[in-house]
């Protein structure tokens, strides 16, 4: 029963031979993301965010997690996100992300983390989520809700995290 993983896409086979991929789900304004499970580090409460005078509007400040300083970025204004209404600090949270993903300590503030989903290869649509080849969408996971034997599906937009932090130059602060 072990799974065979590949670094890149975080995409495993399980038992039944089926590619499977793990993702975190969140929510930011009135949608549903996810970002590879394998490209984050942790989930944390929001904290007080020091302004950073002179950054890019995305880069939203400075934390100090547990002693180390971890830049957030607003992943709102970095997917031009503009539906949805910020809702204040103390509700929010940042996923921290995996040092491999970025130039140094980390972390993206989301409204809400909803779940972490294994989901079948099958069901993420690669090739219609209008985007070029410069697109961060890796995919749309097509996600089944509602009670059994009802055939609703959720979209939950799949994020390319280590290329959208790559093509913003990086967020390291040395």
């Amino acid at each position: 029963m072990a799974l065979a993983a590949t670094q890149t896409s975080g995409i495993t086979t399980n038992e039944h031979g089926n590619e499977e991929v793990q993702v975190v789900e969140f929510i930011i304004g009135d949608d549903k993301f996810a970002v590879n499970l394998f490209d984050v580090k942790e989930i944390v409460e929001a904290s007080k965010i020091t302004p950073l005078p002179h950054a890019p509007a995305y880069i939203r400040g400075i934390i100090d997690l547990r002693g180390e300083i971890t830049t957030i970025v607003d992943l709102r204004k970095l997917l031009r996100i503009t539906k949805g209404n910020s809702i204040d600090t103390e509700d929010l949270r940042f996923i921290v992300l995996d040092e491999s993903v970025t130039d140094g300590k980390t972390g993206v503030v989301v409204d809400e983390v909803t779940s972490v989903l294994t989901v079948n290869v099958n069901d993420i649509d690669q090739h219609s989520h209008g985007a070029g080849d410069d697109s961060h969408i890796l995919g749309v996971i097509k996600k089944d809700i509602g009670e059994k034997g009802e055939s609703k599906k959720e979209l939950v937009i799949w994020v390319d995290m280590s290329g959208l932090i790559r093509e913003t130059g990086g967020v390291a602060l040395s």
